[in-house]
């Protein structure tokens, strides 16, 4: 079975459903376990409550869980143009994996939600793949394959560095079918990629 993570941390809901989106793009692709993790909240509870932060019983994962998997798929707000300070910290805390090379040759991808179309989107996209490279992981994007990023018919999230969306200003805007739609396929795309690495190792071992 082909191992993949999908991890994110999510205040309002808007990444969260990526998420699950994400994952179930991964688990079309047969020979797959996924699972769904977030990271934990820094945030304190009362300030949680005056902020309107969404309930989250997602499974949370621990830096040291990462290793276990062939392709790990991240996803974040967009917090002044960059990733969340809860998954900045959450990375930080994997140095140990950095120092054994324990995730070098897996994969990995990013999905993002943001304000606004011009609020950080592709930035948090790309910024956020850059510790992922240090750990020596294999970026997997969102490419134009999926044709739903080039339509013009409305606001979309996503670009060819991953699958997104755009909450507004206000976060009252949820993720469309076509923010969904992409999140399945990078889910997928990740998930099939992982697979053919894996495979090749194997066939590596056993000759």
């Amino acid at each position: 079975m082909t191992r993949v993570l999908v991890l994110y941390y999510s205040s309002y809901g808007h990444v969260r459903a990526l998420a699950q989106a994400e994952a179930e793009g991964a688990r079309s692709v047969p020979g797959t376990h996924v699972d769904l993790r977030r990271v934990p909240e820094t945030v304190p509870e009362d300030i949680q409550r005056k902020a309107g932060f969404a309930a989250d019983d997602t499974p949370v994962a621990s830096p040291a869980d990462l290793e276990a998997y062939d392709a790990i798929i991240l996803g974040t707000p967009t917090l002044f143009g960059m990733m969340a300070g809860q998954m900045k910290s959450f990375l930080d805390q994997a140095g140990g994996l950095w120092a054994r090379n324990a995730l070098v040759g897996k994969v990995a991808a990013v999905f993002a939600s943001t304000g606004s179309q011009h609020g950080g989107h592709e930035a948090t996209l790309l910024t956020t793949q850059i510790p992922l490279q240090h750990f020596g992981m294999l970026i997997a994007g969102m490419p134009y394959t999926f044709a739903g990023q080039t339509t013009a018919e409305g606001i979309v999230g996503g670009a060819p560095y991953g699958a997104g969306t755009i909450a507004g200003v206000d976060g009252s805007r949820m993720p469309t079918q076509t923010d969904l739609a992409g999140a399945r396929f990078q889910g997928a795309h990740v998930a099939r990629i992982a697979a053919r690495l894996a495979g090749a190792a194997l066939a590596q071992q056993a000759a």
